[in-house]
């Protein structure tokens, strides 16, 4: 073998080496930390000069279009059924028993209630026979004239200021959407001009004070508070006194939020019902029970258990969206002798509207619309800009 030769091969073998070296050197310098006890995820990987992307959640399904796809998400067992359960079962050719009972059952499914839809059932059979009907497209009038009437005849509208202050009293389960409603009316009767005082006198729930303080920001109104786990009927005595004190128009008395059905906390209620009687006469002149529209025929319990505990004078329905389409307030009409008298329909300090039943009817059968509120991040911008904390 000649040297020419021979200096090659050793230089290819010299060169094999220090890339070996170099090639060790270089692994045992990213990883020996590592094995130390470093935290592997702060370390690059050696085969990539950037970590692998995270696979990007999984997109959630886009919400079904359709009459009812404006409604909250409590409501969302009512989506299409109702008005898309009507259109089906009154586009057929004949009026039979299937239709009726088909009928029957697309009503109580829509949060109607069993009592609610047996009476509209018996009046549709009746004018259908009086009638004479072949015809089923003709029974979507009839049902919509009878729930048309219904909710005219129990709609009512809230008590105004005469001479003194008016006081109401606002009552409801937690998670109704109490506190916000509050808020919200403080702001409607601000902007009419009026004083308004709100007590806070939901004493009891984690941050229920700060949440009226800052609704209080929200609309202009003034608070009475105490500190957190107050007596409730000692609020209210205090706000009713210092509202009658300082000329206000309004007092709205927030409660602690209970269940119906636990006898002690009603007795409580009415506690707080007699304190702000003694401290003004003939007050409270309103009681408002907020009632949560996904809670369907729990929500008539609700409006039967606080009646018969503070007698409630109206009752404001929340959690609608702007079509307002929530069967639970036919039900809310036809079994209780309590007019509805608001709705809330949003996040923002002016998304309480008045119960308006005709424009709740063209909403429910037509393309009609009763408006569309904020939503929370909305109402939180504007917080935001207004420089509430």
């Amino acid at each position: 073998m000649s040297p020419i030769v021979i200096g090659i091969i050793v230089a290819v073998v010299v060169l094999g080496g220090v890339a070996a070296l170099v090639l060790k050197g270089g692994s045992s310098k990213n990883w020996d930390s590592v094995e130390g006890g470093a935290s592997a995820e702060l370390l690059p990987s050696p085969s990539a000069a950037k970590p692998a992307a995270k696979a990007a959640p999984k997109a959630e399904p886009a919400p079904a279009s359709g009459l009812f796809s404006r409604l909250v998400d409590g409501l969302a067992r009512t989506k299409g059924r109702m008005i898309g359960g009507l259109d089906e079962l009154f586009g057929g050719k004949k009026i039979d028993e299937d239709l009726w009972q088909k009928l029957e059952e697309l009503l109580i499914t829509s949060d109607v209630g069993v009592r609610t839809a047996t009476s509209l059932l018996d009046e549709m059979k009746a004018a259908a026979a009086k009638e004479e009907l072949e015809d089923p497209a003709r029974l979507r009038q009839i049902l919509a004239d009878r729930v048309r009437e219904l909710l005219v005849a129990n709609a009512g509208s809230m008590a105004q200021p005469e001479s003194g202050p008016l006081i109401i009293m606002v009552v409801g389960v937690n998670g109704a959407g109490k506190t916000t409603t509050i808020g919200k009316l403080a702001s409607r009767h601000v902007t009419a001009g009026r004083k308004v005082v709100i007590a806070a006198g939901d004493t009891f729930r984690a941050a229920a004070i700060d949440q009226v303080v800052v609704w209080g920001k929200r609309s202009g109104a003034e608070v009475v508070r105490h500190e957190e786990g107050s007596d409730p009927a000692a609020v209210a005595h205090d706000a009713v006194t210092a509202g009658v004190a300082r000329g206000a128009d309004v007092v709205i008395c927030d409660t602690a939020g209970r269940l119906h059905s636990q006898t002690d906390l009603m007795r409580e209620l009415q506690k707080v019902h007699r304190v702000i009687g003694k401290v003004h006469d003939g007050a409270p002149h309103e009681v408002l029970l907020v009632l949560d529209s996904t809670n369907g025929q729990n929500a008539i319990a609700q409006a039967r258990e606080f009646s018969n505990a503070v007698g409630v004078t109206g009752i404001a329905l929340t959690k609608l969206d702007g079509t307002a389409r929530g069967g639970v307030i036919l039900g809310i009409a036809d079994e209780l002798d309590i007019p509805v008298k608001l709705i809330g329909i949003g996040e923002g300090v002016d998304d309480l509207r008045d119960f308006e039943p005709e424009a709740f009817v063209d909403a429910l059968f037509s393309a009609g619309d009763v408006g569309r509120g904020q939503n929370s991040a909305d109402a939180a911008a504007l917080d935001a800009e207004a420089g509430i904390a």
